[in-house]
């Protein structure tokens, strides 16, 4: 499969409005505007996984790419199983601020929060 096959299929991956409005404004003040937000699930944790997101500017192959209002969240293919219907929000309130992430295959779960089977 090319990766044109691959960017074209569904990751499931949901990014909130506010989640896509604060990975904008991130963007806009690093001056970027080459970059996707990559989510990954890597090793790790209580539960034996745990997300990553972070800003990269590499295609890789296989990976699947959706677009959120401007906004590219990439999902490289090993991830993209684990995290089909997961949703990205960003939260902002006095209890926490920061990218959450609900994930429907998370079966197990810690006190960490950031771990899921």
């Amino acid at each position: 499969m090319t990766v044109q096959d691959e960017t074209t299929a569904d990751s499931g991956i949901i990014l909130s409005d506010a989640a896509a409005q604060k990975v904008k404004g991130l963007l806009e003040q690093e001056g970027r505007d080459d970059l996707a937000l990559r989510v990954a699930v890597q090793p790790g944790g209580c539960s034996g996984l745990r997300y990553q997101l972070f800003f990269d500017e590499r295609s890789l192959d296989g990976d699947v790419v959706k677009d959120f209002d401007g906004v590219k969240v990439v999902t490289d293919r090993m991830s993209a199983p684990y995290l089909g219907g997961a949703s990205i929000d960003f939260v902002d309130t006095i209890e926490k601020q920061g990218f959450t992430i609900d994930n429907p295959n998370a079966t197990g779960s810690c006190a960490c929060g950031d771990s899921f089977h």
